[in-house]
């Protein structure tokens, strides 16, 4: 079954409005359809477009661990820690840290 928020969002990234939150968004819905490559796009588009945004940061971190690419994890996750360190955003903070706590193990 096709979920109706990604092709909402789908189709308003088609018509050209492409912004950082769209990305957030259609990234979100997508990791939480277990979506994690094309997921990991979106918000790799997101952090790109919106390099302060601690939380696209996380998730795309997740999406890679989700996908087995540790690495690639790890770097999005310290950037990520870097970012929510600088804006005083503690829960992404230590969200963060449990994941790559997890990655290390």
């Amino acid at each position: 079954m096709t979920n109706p928020i990604i092709e909402r969002l789908r189709t308003q990234l088609a018509e050209g409005k492409d912004a950082p939150l769209l990305r957030f968004g259609l990234g979100s819905a997508l990791f939480n359809a277990r979506e994690y490559e094309e997921a990991a796009e979106h918000l790799a588009v997101c952090v790109e477009q919106m390099p302060d945004h601690s939380a696209a940061w996380k998730l795309l971190g997740r999406s890679h661990m989700a996908l087995g690419s540790d690495a690639e994890a790890r770097l999005a996750f310290e950037r990520g820690l870097q970012v929510a360190r600088d804006k005083g955003d503690v829960q992404v903070e230590r969200e963060i840290g449990v994941f790559l706590r997890k990655l290390s193990k």
